[in-house]
């Protein structure tokens, strides 16, 4: 069936959108990838010396050391303070301790990521939450409401063809399959009216800013640093191999002294590097210049090391730059103070998606919102404290006159819920075990220990 003018006017704006973004996109996967070619500034390499050409992969470090402190805790429904466990089944349903990780990933890496909810015909009870490709997937905003009014995603490419012959088309009440006809024009195959009100498309977008509905890479301040330092390394490569060591130089033999043992000429990059142990010519002279210092190069890099950090809160330590004694836990903390609040920011970003996200797969599977949409996310600290540090703090928070229960140390520690319900089992059984209990007695003359609780 032929979509309707407004569809049809929808996916194309859509449509056009992923193909304007997909250079772009393409550049910052191979950045992170780190398979770049480097653009040099006013010298031609020649083909001989791309053996010679190194990269530096600053912006994959610069990701995943963000990426790497993302780590859900704990979802709670509104007004509760405990983790709810059918919030916890959902999210264990869809394996998203992993598939989150995913999603927090390419916000980082293309500025933004996507997340999909949708009902699950195998299994009405657990709706489908899916991570998409932001190189698959566009959405249009409502700049008044900040939610998504439109998606749209592409797929079903051929190999060696870039053009999508499949697609899915996300509005507020409705969410249609589309197929492209041999004509070039889309046709819808199936059509889902589920009137949420909603489009099921959530976007995690990376440093958004007021009436930009577009995410930014994290990547973006350190590309440039990253191709300045891998030139300076492939520059620093060729050094080495052509000044670090004592060149030679000869007088008084021409091109056909060059041979080999069979008499065919040495190729001239051959000729260069080896060294030249003997020849026939008796009036050749063969002497040595001395060898260059190559200290220059080294910090050159370690000052693009220093911008790199300074524009990304990275510690030096993460640049290569390791003192010779290890950083004390308190060191640790200040050092990573400025790459720990950025995680904390997008933490409270992604936190208010995910919520939504959840409010959505609940809405789906009970047929009503949750009160006001206010399903909070709790997150693992952003910091790494040494686990003795920490353990140390909360016997000093629980000891004397305690600020902190004895399930609130557990929250402190990071403990899971299932952990923290076979700690509560073992202290039950502590309480009530026979052996605890005739020690008790001993102890108190043969009055019986005092009642859990009093």
């Amino acid at each position: 069936m032929a979509l309707s003018l407004d569809d049809t006017k929808t996916v194309a704006a859509l449509a056009q959108q992923i193909e304007t973004t997909g250079y772009v996109d393409q550049r910052l996967d191979a950045y992170y990838e780190g398979q770049q070619r480097l653009q040099h500034i006013g010298l031609a390499v020649p083909p001989e010396l791309r053996r010679f050409e190194t990269l530096v992969n600053w912006p994959r470090l610069c990701v995943d050391s963000l990426a790497e402190r993302m780590s859900v805790k704990s979802l709670m429904l509104p007004g509760v303070d405990v983790a709810d466990p059918s919030l916890q089944e959902a999210w264990d349903f869809n394996n998203l301790d992993s598939e989150s990780n995913l999603a927090h990933l390419d916000a980082f890496v293309y500025g933004r990521g996507f997340v999909c909810v949708g009902s699950n015909e195998e299994d009405a009870e657990h709706p489908l939450i899916t991570v998409e490709s932001p190189r698959e997937v566009i959405a249009a905003f409502d700049p008044r409401t900040r939610r998504v009014s439109a998606a749209l995603r592409l797929y079903g490419y051929s190999d060696g063809d870039l053009t999508p012959t499949l697609a899915t088309l996300y509005l507020p009440n409705s969410t249609t399959w589309l197929e492209k006809g041999t004509d070039g024009r889309w046709r819808d195959y199936e059509r889902d009216d589920h009137n949420v009100g909603r489009v099921p498309v959530y976007p995690l977008l990376n440093r958004r800013r007021t009436g930009r509905f577009s995410g930014v890479s994290e990547m973006a301040d350190v590309i440039g640093l990253t191709d300045a330092a891998a030139r300076s390394l492939t520059n620093l490569q060729i050094a080495a191999e052509t000044h670090s060591v004592p060149q030679k130089y000869v007088l008084g033999m021409s091109r056909g002294d060059f041979v080999n043992a069979d008499g065919s000429p040495i190729p001239a990059w051959e000729s260069y590097f080896s060294a030249i142990m003997a020849n026939q010519n008796k009036d050749a002279k063969v002497g040595q210049f001395t060898a260059s210092d190559l200290k220059n190069f080294h910090e050159t890099v370690n000052h693009y090391a220093q911008l790199v950090a300074g524009v990304t809160g990275l510690p030096m330590r993460y640049l290569g730059q390791v003192s010779t004694n290890p950083p004390s836990a308190d060191g640790i903390r200040a050092d990573e103070s400025r790459l720990v609040k950025r995680a904390e920011l997008r933490m409270s970003n992604f936190g208010n998606v995910w919520g939504q996200v959840l409010a959505h797969y609940l809405r789906i599977r009970d047929g009503d919102w949750v009160d006001g949409n206010r399903i909070t996310v709790e997150w693992h600290d952003a910091g790494t404290p040494t686990y003795g540090a920490k353990v140390d703090g909360v016997q000093k928070l629980t000891g004397g006159k305690p600020i902190l229960s004895t399930q609130g140390g557990w929250d402190e520690l990071g403990w899971s819920e299932a952990r923290k319900q076979r700690e509560m089992a073992y202290l039950q059984q502590e309480q009530t075990d026979p052996t605890l209990e005739a020690i008790a007695r001993d102890l108190t003359g043969g009055a019986s220990a005092p009642a859990s609780g009093q």
